[in-house]
């Protein structure tokens, strides 16, 4: 007789931890950012100033504590708000990386006359082409949300002297023992 785990059985699930290091992998980098403003006729997002810009936002932020955080509240705080942006390049990366994917696909069906390609009324975009200006549209702003993230994580070291790091929540040990001591208490039924 096949035995079928509990749906009531203690895994332990870790999302893996959004990092910046994986923002910087999924979003365009500033030469790719160019080439796809060139090609489209977009406007490249200032890297640079939007960096310095959130580095400020996110220093003002804590000037305004005035002192009511100690350095472990700080610390906890602004991990969370580091963590809130790069989360956003992460998600931002992946739907830019997504939607180059669907630019290709779809460029692809109309060269193959399998899309609307040929079809399209005199002075309409094609569907391929509307595809890649959204993917394009997702590049600029991939790349505006990975400069917000990098100048929170420089206002994160200048605020606690330490490096961001990604939060990466730890099993609760009591939990794991318990569960433990419940499964092997089934044995002994």
């Amino acid at each position: 007789m096949a035995s079928n785990r509990s749906k009531s059985s203690p895994k332990t699930q870790t999302r893996p931890a959004l990092t910046f290091e994986t923002a910087v992998q999924l979003c365009p980098h500033q030469g790719v950012a160019e080439s796809v403003a060139t090609a489209f006729g977009l406007i490249v997002p200032e890297y640079e100033e939007i960096r310095a810009e959130h580095a400020a936002a996110l220093k003002q932020m804590a000037a305004t504590f005035e002192g009511s955080l100690n350095d472990k509240a700080t610390e906890m705080h602004f991990q969370r708000i580091v963590g809130a942006l790069v989360s956003s390049a992460v998600g931002a990366g992946r739907f830019y990386s997504e939607k180059v994917g669907e630019a290709r696909n779809a460029t692809a069906r109309a060269a193959d006359g399998g899309d609307d390609e040929h079809g399209a009324p005199i002075g309409l975009e094609s569907k391929a082409q509307r595809t890649r200006e959204f993917a394009a549209d997702m590049a600029m702003q991939a790349y505006g949300l990975l400069a917000a993230a990098h100048g929170a994580i420089d206002a994160y070291k200048d605020l606690t002297g330490d490096d961001w790091k990604a939060y990466e929540a730890k099993p609760d040990a009591q939990v794991e023992k318990k569960a433990a001591a419940s499964q092997m208490g089934a044995f002994a039924g």
